[in-house]
């Protein structure tokens, strides 16, 4: 009998959704040779996530696809509007209104309980959420999958996974239903949740879907997605809007208003608003299944006109007319409707082995609080570091997989589950139904709008002061006594002689170095860069060529610092910009000009400390005053490193 022969790659991964063509790019930029194999031939035309917030802005950012985001792939949501009552009207007065079309904001502690809604946390240098297309939100993500260390076979279904000794060996079929082998040190599922990883391999060696917080929820919603064309006086000439001067776009405006709309409805709870690019007039609708009905028929066109269409009628007393006025019904493509069960749900492991779970494959989240894709990207971007250190290390070396793939499922597990709790939080403050507690929520809100600063903390919606930082247990790695385990603050940056305004992961991760682990070097002025190089250049022999000094990053807090000797190297020294100075340039194309930025932030955040050493999912190792302290630290690093 013949010997079966395997292809042969560091890292296959199942499934090329948003997560697994996520991870696919950051593996490419650390050279890690894997296969990606889908079952889908082709990308989804149907748009399902819409919403994206500022972490997953930052790592698509990361991956080189910035430029793309406002110019092809969506729009920042800016407004948040929550109505109440029982009128199906979208224009009527907001009793909370929220406005994420600001970088980072200050947090009111006595509102947090409603503030915690809709949550999502500033520092990054981007807005709070965008409305994007699916679809060409994939399109982009697989452009920046990159070819030289990336093979991706689509049509292609995995039907077997087994793990011998240090190696996963894996088979699929092609779309003409050939068989292939590959042979991989690691597998990632990120084939959904009801991928062949989980479903068919892990499930049986005792990896669950499991209830993923107290506060358990689990609804059936209809998810609609409508692409509307503009009547014009030519189509529609008995429209009775245009006598009364209304132009297309103005329709168009008054009956799809351009902020997002929760819809608190105790009868019947809903969210609606545009999403994709303005020009793409995309709108969704999502509204709650109520007991005693079907998902299946509650999608259908005839009762899709009963609980949609009034929301598209207006009374004709809006405009002095007699009968109703209704957007037309033919300028209205539909290109989804279907029920999806909602819940929170959490997988007790990630890992089994060599084979990992990320994604849709290791938990679903309500769509309340836009945290399904932006939760699979932080997945894919904290475990591609891992995996390219495990790779990079010596076949003959023993390997802690184990320790280092439980190390990411700690801190993922710690970040989900406040994503998780503020999804959730958002779900009851949207569904809420007891009339008490609606009571309650209005007249509190009511006379907090009565206080100045209240009412504008309200309206900015709660960005949390700083970033996530983890809670430290033995393995992870950071260390916690150097501020470790924060997430580093993204600000804004410009070249000291030429201006150009810049974001500071771009340049503390730029493509060109090698080393996972960064060192920043935040100082005070100019004139500090000379002492501060020559400290650096030690560090290369202390760690063991892992941290590269000629990688170093060096951020001058001094915004002034524009001129510099023009014999003196400063490659890679910048200096921080201001609002105005990125408002002006290519960077804030397309999206809101900076509101409320405080270029100070991350050094407020490190607490002045001047050398960072930064992971790759942009989390501190540690942050010291001095380099007496940075060569104390960077042997348990080193030590990390290689295992």
């Amino acid at each position: 009998m013949a010997k079966e022969e395997y292809e042969i790659t560091d890292v296959v991964i199942c499934g090329c959704g948003p997560t697994g063509a996520m991870l696919s790019a950051y593996l490419g930029q650390m050279s890690i040779p894997h296969i990606v194999v889908e079952k889908e031939s082709e990308i989804t035309t149907d748009p399902r996530g819409i919403a994206l917030d500022e972490d997953g802005i930052r790592m698509l950012q990361g991956i080189g696809i910035y430029d793309q985001i406002y110019s092809e792939i969506g729009t920042c949501m800016s407004k948040f509007k929550f109505i109440g009552g029982t009128e199906t009207t979208l224009d009527k007065k907001p009793f909370l209104e929220m406005d994420y079309g600001t970088v980072r904001v200050s947090t009111l502690s006595v509102l947090k309980l409603l503030t915690d809604c809709v949550k999502t946390e500033g520092g990054t240098g981007h807005v709070g959420f965008i409305c994007h297309k699916q679809p060409t939100l994939e399109k982009h993500l697989r452009n920046a999958m990159i070819s030289k260390f990336c093979q991706l076979r689509t049509g292609a279904s995995v039907f077997d996974i087994r793990e011998e000794g240090n190696y996963i060996y894996c088979r699929y079929n092609d779309a003409h239903g050939n068989a292939h082998n590959i042979r991989s040190r690691f597998l990632v599922g990120a084939d959904g949740k009801t991928g062949f990883t989980r479903k068919n391999f892990l499930e049986p060696l005792g990896i669950q879907m499991e209830q993923a917080h107290q506060a358990f929820y689990d609804e059936t919603w209809v998810a609609l997605n409508w692409e509307i064309s503009l009547p014009s006086e030519k189509t529609h000439p008995e429209f009775p809007l245009w006598r009364l001067g209304y132009s297309p776009e103005q329709v168009y405006d008054l009956f799809f208003p351009v902020s997002f709309r929760f819809v608190c409805n105790p009868e019947r709870p809903a969210v609606c608003g545009r999403f994709g690019l303005p020009s793409d007039r995309l709108w969704r609708f999502e509204f709650v299944v109520l007991a005693g009905e079907d998902g299946e028929q509650m999608s259908n066109s005839e009762n899709i006109k009963k609980v949609v269409f009034p929301y598209i009628t207006h009374p004709g007393s809006r405009y002095g007319l007699m009968q109703e006025v209704q957007f037309p019904e033919d300028c209205i493509r539909v290109l989804r409707s279907r029920p999806f069960r909602f819940s929170a749900r959490s997988c007790n492991k990630w890992s089994h082995g060599r084979v990992v779970l990320c994604g849709d494959a290791a938990h679903v989240f309500p769509p309340f609080g836009g945290q399904g894709i932006a939760s699979g990207f932080r997945d894919a971007v904290s475990l591609a570091w891992r995996l390219a250190l495990l790779c990079r290390r010596p076949s003959t070396a023993i390997s802690n997989h184990e320790e280092v793939l439980s190390g990411w499922y700690i801190e993922r597990k710690q970040q989900l589950e406040r994503s998780l709790a503020a999804t959730i939080k958002n779900g009851e403050f949207v569904t809420e139904s007891n009339p008490i507690k609606i009571f309650l929520r209005d007249w509190s809100l009511f006379f907090m709008h009565l206080v100045p600063s209240w009412r504008r903390d309200l309206r900015l919606g709660h960005r949390k002061e700083g970033l996530v930082k983890y809670n430290y247990s033995p393995g992870l790695p950071f260390d916690p006594n150097h501020r470790g385990g924060l997430c580093l603050p993204q600000v804004y940056c410009k070249r000291l002689r030429s201006g150009e305004v810049l974001f500071s992961d771009d340049v503390i991760f730029s493509k060109e170095k090698k080393s996972l682990f960064q060192l920043l070097v935040y100082l005070g002025a100019v004139e500090e860069l000379d002492a501060a190089r020559e400290s650096v250049s030690r560090i290369e022999e202390i760690s063991k060529g892992e941290i590269c000094s000629s990688e170093a990053t060096y951020l001058i807090e001094d915004t002034r610092a524009k001129t510099i000797e023009a014999t003196k190297d400063v490659s890679s020294a910048y200096c921080l910009a201001t609002d105005e100075e990125f408002a002006q340039s290519s960077l804030c194309r397309g999206r809101p000009e900076p509101q409320y930025y405080d270029p100070l932030y991350l050094g407020k955040a490190v607490e002045g400390n001047k050398f960072v050493l930064v992971r790759p999912d942009r989390f501190i190792y540690a942050a010291c005053d001095s380099m007496v302290d940075l060569e104390k630290v960077i042997p348990n690093a080193i030590d990390y490193l290689h295992g």
